[in-house]
């Protein structure tokens, strides 16, 4: 692949939204990940009123994404209805779809690169990460006015990466094994060479001139190499959060996209101090915290250089956020991520308890594909 051209920022409505989902296709008989993916979408039939669904890296996997919204409802509607098209699709290929963000139980040599020559490329530039990257997030999209507002936002939304995470978190498992982790998933991620915490940039100039250096210095060939935890998308014309596990509802996924919505608002209003130097030393170690504690991680905090709970520190974003979820007509989708507070209601221990009442973690894939094709009110 040759190096691509930095896209002009394009301009989107401020605060409009567009989410992706990746999704596990998994086999009726075990419910192991199975190479489905290329059949399934060469019998779909969808007019893309409601978005898109394509291939992702390996065959076991499938993205959706939403069309451009103004609002959280709009996005609802669209995987409401994505939802439903796949549903018709899964029982007439013998599948399941389940959310999460890995799979329990499945090995990644298993898995089967899906044709085409980006994914191709990948493969030969990553070789077996490119097969365990088999792994499953929520991106959700916020559009800005202008690509130094893109700058400024990727860089404040850095700061609650580890919020993100806690409350996405749903992959205990991996390879059979309980990780102790809430969110495993991130840790395959971490493996590629781009990812982690955008570098301090002062505006969009900056960040034109840091990643012309990676592209004359064959570190990086086009933006899409940049697996940073947040990172703007010019030819959107936003700024893309990617920490997210697939949560095991589209409800939830609505709920975290209220967040990002409602915060990015309230940054971009009150543009709080921001000490991108100090946050570039603690953010490996916040995002770890979140990754293996969840919302009982403690997390450092530059500015004061204090420690504090995150569980404290989101329930009082969650307050400050709430008259920018009412004015942007999302407070009933952001007041459900209060549920996860609740002991028990996090979606890593929801598997945990449905694999101690279960006994085995095939019938949990099994009741967790329930889940997200029927909602949460039919998942147990």
């Amino acid at each position: 692949m040759t190096a691509a051209a930095l896209p002009p920022f394009r301009q989107s409505p401020a605060l409009s939204l567009g989410v992706e989902l990746e999704l596990q296709l998994v086999s009726l008989r075990d419910f192991d990940l199975t190479r489905a993916a290329t059949d399934l979408l060469g019998s779909l039939v969808a007019d893309g009123s409601q978005g898109d669904i394509k291939l992702e890296i390996t065959e076991s996997m499938i993205e959706i994404s939403t069309l451009p919204q103004s609002s959280v409802d709009g996005i609802a509607s669209d995987l409401a209805g994505l939802r439903d098209i796949l549903r018709a699709q899964a029982c007439r290929h013998n599948i399941a779809i389940c959310g999460g963000g890995a799979h329990p139980f499945h090995r990644w040599p298993d898995r089967r690169i899906c044709p085409g020559e980006r994914f191709d490329a990948l493969y030969q530039r990553y070789g077996y990460l490119a097969k365990q990257f088999t792994v499953f997030g929520q991106h959700v999209h916020v559009g800005v006015a202008s690509a130094d507002d893109a700058i400024w936002l990727t860089q404040a939304l850095g700061v609650y990466v580890p919020d993100f995470i806690a409350l996405s978190a749903s992959s205990p498992y991996i390879d059979g094994e309980d990780t102790f982790y809430q969110s495993a998933r991130l840790n395959a991620v971490s493996a590629f060479p781009l990812s982690g915490q955008c570098p301090p940039l002062a505006d969009w100039a900056d960040f034109h001139r840091h990643f012309s250096f990676l592209q004359a210095c064959g570190i990086a060939q086009s933006i899409k190499d940049l697996y940073w935890d947040v990172r703007p998308k010019p030819e959107f014309g936003t700024v893309e959060i990617r920490v997210c596990d697939t949560p095991l509802s589209i409800e939830k996924a609505c709920a975290l996209t209220a967040l990002a919505q409602s915060l990015a608002a309230w940054l971009l209003r009150e543009r709080p101090a921001l000490d991108t130097a100090g946050q570039a030393h603690v953010a490996r170690y916040n995002k770890f915290q979140a990754c293996r504690f969840g919302l009982e991680a403690t997390i450092a905090d530059p500015l004061s250089q204090t420690t504090q709970p995150l569980r404290a520190r989101l329930s009082r974003l969650l307050d400050v956020l709430e008259p920018d979820a009412r004015a942007l007509g999302c407070a009933h989708w952001l007041e459900q991520l209060r549920n996860a507070f609740i002991p028990g209601h996090g979606d890593a221990e929801w598997l945990r308890a449905r694999r101690t009442a279960l006994g085995n973690l095939n019938d949990v894939v099994r009741e967790a594909g329930q889940r997200w094709l029927d909602g949460p009110e039919n998942g147990n």
